[in-house]
């Protein structure tokens, strides 16, 4: 015990320094996100998510822009389990065989004006999934997509910018 004390004492502090905080760049992508969604829905921005066979890095993603870090509650965006209720899907993963029909009935549920984004490289186009037997490729195959968020799995800030590009009404 002693020894390794010593060692550790010897060896002294070593650490990597901190990165400036990113919290800026989240907090003003955060307020044009709020003040495009009271401007386009006068309220806040129902989401529901989708998982249409994914990996499920994309979703904990998706998870990290709800946690206390990110938090977007704070700038009006709420997820529901039911589309009926939802403004925004936010659609995961190449879509499988399998969840072909349950993604038509989820769009169809959903009350215009309908906005799908498309998350990571498996929504664009089927990422290394592609389309095989098992897996029809990207969202745009089975519903219109109106913006992708691209990355293996999409940083949260990304899906932040990107959620901000499907409200404006900016096409990517």
């Amino acid at each position: 015990m002693i020894r390794i004390l010593r060692q550790i004492i010897r060896t002294g502090i070593i650490t990597e320094p901190l990165t400036p905080s990113p919290e800026d760049e989240i907090t003003r992508t955060g307020r044009a996100l709020e003040e495009v969604i009271r401007r386009r829905f006068r309220r806040s921005l129902t989401i529901r998510q989708v998982d249409a066979g994914s990996c499920n890095g994309c979703e904990l993603e998706i998870h990290a822009i709800n946690n206390s870090y990110y938090n977007c509650e704070r700038f009006g965006i709420h997820f529901t389990a039911s589309p009926r209720f939802a403004d925004m899907l936010l659609v995961t993963g190449p879509v499988t065989h399998n969840m072909e029909i349950a993604l038509k009935r989820t769009y169809d549920a959903t009350p215009p004006p309908k906005l799908v984004v498309a998350v990571g490289d498996c929504g664009f186009n089927g990422g290394i999934f592609g389309e095989s037997y098992a897996s029809l490729g990207g969202i745009d195959k089975v519903i219109p997509v109106d913006v992708i968020v691209r990355g293996c799995p999409p940083t949260p800030m990304a899906l932040l910018n990107g959620i901000l590009a499907a409200v404006d009404g900016n096409k990517v």
